[in-house]
């Protein structure tokens, strides 16, 4: 299995939030509980799903802030021998096969950023990049919330609008993928979102 177990995710977690404080932790274990909930709905793997969701920031360990975060996720994953984690790290944050589609510039080593651009143009998006690419559109620290809300609260901390509308298409799009595949709105699967609309 190229992802590891809940358990040792969950720890995984509590480890990088020790080394890391801040609210990345309760974002990323929103962003599990949407991936699970859906997966299960849609006939997915949902343990797959939540380790996935839960595991799709885990860079931060390294203090990452910015798109930086991505590729140490990536380097951790592959030598923990967790390939789907270190996909899932890269491809969380692209609405598809355009690297320049991420929310910021990339923070990073520019050698980094050339390997990033061209994994990401030649990688196979599966259901798993796509949920997780939705949950963390939706997940922030607090809960699960609508795409206008989470992608608000994106725009006004990193000062991106413009370069974001494209990411935002692909959100809504991506929703519809699941609404169909789950056979009713993403908004009325979760409590939080149906009594704050």
């Amino acid at each position: 299995m190229s992802f590891p177990s809940r358990k040792i995710a969950e720890q995984e977690i509590e480890l990088g939030e020790k080394l890391a404080p801040g609210k990345w932790g309760d974002h990323s274990r929103n962003v599990a509980r949407f991936c699970e909930k859906v997966a299960e709905l849609s006939g997915m793997d949902k343990d797959k799903a939540y380790v996935l969701g839960l595991m799709h920031d885990i860079g931060r360990r390294s203090g990452a802030r910015g798109q930086k975060h991505i590729y140490d996720g990536y380097v951790y994953a592959k030598e923990k021998g967790w390939d789907d984690v270190a996909k899932i790290s890269l491809t969380h944050s692209y609405a598809g096969h355009d690297a320049d589609s991420g929310v910021s510039l990339y923070n990073g080593d520019f050698n980094d950023w050339l390997f990033i651009k061209e994994y990401i143009k030649n990688v196979q998006f599966d259901d798993y990049d796509k949920l997780v690419f939705l949950g963390d559109s939706m997940a922030d620290a607090t809960g699960i919330c609508t795409i206008e809300k989470r992608q608000m609260d994106i725009a006004l901390r990193y000062g991106y609008v413009s370069e974001m509308v494209e990411k935002w298409h692909k959100i809504f799009e991506t929703k519809a993928y699941f609404e169909k595949k789950c056979g009713q709105s993403v908004y009325e699967i979760f409590p939080e979102i149906r009594n704050n609309i």
